[in-house]
């Protein structure tokens, strides 16, 4: 999603480039699918549907659902075959009146200037478009022909509404502006406040914001109940730390969504080593309102095993100048290594918690400094 052209200017789209090189990377073990892809798409195919009935009850969502080309050929044949049936009808009732005979000059027909399908056919057109030549009209002979104009009228009135409805739908359709809320290539995991604490970062491109933006995580793998059964695609909900007590966020500028690794997360277990053994799935969902166009909207992606960095934090993007904030996207995915434990958080807090783990590394950070003096002592004391 980072580096779609169009949306993101070139430098960014270049320094997503050297970043990616600079990343380190696992060997993670090899995965059938992936249930999100990064662009947010899901990877699930439908198959053996036996009620296709279904999707003809609602047929504006099944044309706003089609691809660009099927819903402008169904838009163009929609529009031909009503004039061509409303033409059968304006030439079966000039031919029952006997408006194609050529007769004198006190005959009255009921549509001028009709002489063959064609021009029935050009007539059709023009009162459907309401677009009159001048040549072609209907006169007060035929009751029928009231009648048909009027149906007509209505007819194209509905196909109209119903096609540029969609069209319009199509054009503004919420998933277009998720183009631009991005989402940092990789995840870390990092001690955060004295926690192991699992990270994403992101953002939005445009000025206009998202109001009420709400995020939400779960965790996709495959697990095992009780009694024996096998799910294949389990999906976790796992805890955002949010001080507020919701999910709410003021995405004005990029933000690091936290999840800390507790006793209840489905991240607990896992290690530095394990991480790249499991088969999981996190999938992050970003959902707000569109300011400008008061439209629901959602942006996802999915981090696999070796898209999570651990012992890794986000570099700070937002910087001060001249009494306003600015935001480099040119840093929004980078990352620096920090000291962090190896092990799961529930060995972590087994063994006494991040603080005597950062304790046990300063006691040795000292013992190799004591170290030092003595050899250069013993040197000294060996030369003549």
């Amino acid at each position: 999603m980072l580096s779609r052209k169009g949306f993101i200017p070139e430098d960014y789209v270049l320094t997503r480039l050297v970043e990616d090189v600079l990343q380190p990377k696992y060997k993670a073990k090899q995965r059938k699918a992936r249930f999100v892809d990064k662009n947010g798409s899901c990877n699930v195919a439908h198959t053996n549907i036996r009620e296709q009935g279904r999707f003809l009850q609602d047929v504006f969502t099944t044309l706003v659902d089609l691809k660009w080309l099927h819903t402008l050929i169904i838009f163009t044949m929609s529009f031909l075959c009503s004039w061509l049936l409303f033409a059968m009808i304006w030439w079966l009732l000039a031919f029952a009146h006997g408006d194609l005979d050529q007769k004198g000059d006190d005959f009255v027909p009921c549509v001028t200037s009709i002489q063959s399908f064609a021009s029935a056919f050009l007539f059709s057109i023009e009162v459907q478009v309401t677009i009159g030549f001048g040549g072609r009209m209907v006169t007060e002979e035929c009751v029928a022909a009231i009648i048909i104009l009027i149906v007509q009228n209505i007819v194209g009135l509905v196909i109209n509404a119903i096609m540029l409805g969609c069209i319009f739908m199509k054009t503004a359709q919420a998933n277009r502006r998720a183009e631009t809320l991005i989402f940092s290539k990789h995840a870390v995991i990092a001690a955060r406040n004295g926690k192991l604490c699992f990270m994403v970062r992101i953002g939005d491109l445009r000025k206009s914001m998202i109001i009420s933006a709400a995020v939400r995580m779960q965790v996709v793998r495959r697990s095992t109940t009780q009694e024996g059964e096998v799910v294949p695609l389990d999906q976790i909900d796992i805890q955002l730390d949010n001080p507020v007590g919701t999910n709410g966020i003021f995405l004005v500028s990029p933000l690091i969504i936290c999840h800390v690794i507790d006793k209840n997360s489905p991240l607990y277990e896992l290690s530095a080593e394990t991480l790249q053994q499991e088969d999981i799935e996190v999938i992050v969902v970003l959902e707000g309102v569109v300011e400008t166009t008061g439209i629901t909207t959602q942006a996802r992606t999915s981090y696999l095993s070796d898209e999570i960095l651990w012992g890794q934090r986000f570099v700070p993007t937002v910087t001060e100048e001249d009494g306003m904030y600015a935001v480099d996207y040119s840093k929004f995915g980078n990352t620096v290594k920090v000291p962090t434990p190896s092990c799961s958080a529930k060995k972590l807090d087994e063994g006494g918690g991040l603080a005597r783990f950062k304790l046990q590394d300063s006691a040795a950070r000292g013992s190799v400094r004591r170290r030092r003096p003595s050899l250069r002592l013993k040197q000294r004391s060996i030369s003549p």
